[in-house]
């Protein structure tokens, strides 16, 4: 991981956001002596909402059930 100090990063800004991009993280150091790191968020363009089904050993009537019950409570 590459480390520079604030006053390259401040220079240089945009290719410290395009190596932290390629490499996946880059520290900056201050003259104090406390680091920060810069990381890319991930993106990806499937639906936070797009989950992958569970097999499970319950039936289906009694997952029905079970559903009704619950919304019959709530």
């Amino acid at each position: 991981m590459k480390s520079y100090s604030y006053s390259e990063a401040r220079g240089n800004f945009a290719t410290v956001l395009d190596e932290a991009a390629r490499d996946g993280a880059v520290e900056i150091r201050r003259r104090d002596g406390s680091v920060f790191r810069i990381l890319p968020l991930r993106t990806s363009a499937a639906s936070p909402l797009d989950v992958k089904g569970v097999k499970g050993k319950l039936p289906a009537g009694d997952l029905l059930a079970v559903v009704r019950e619950g919304r019959e409570r709530g």
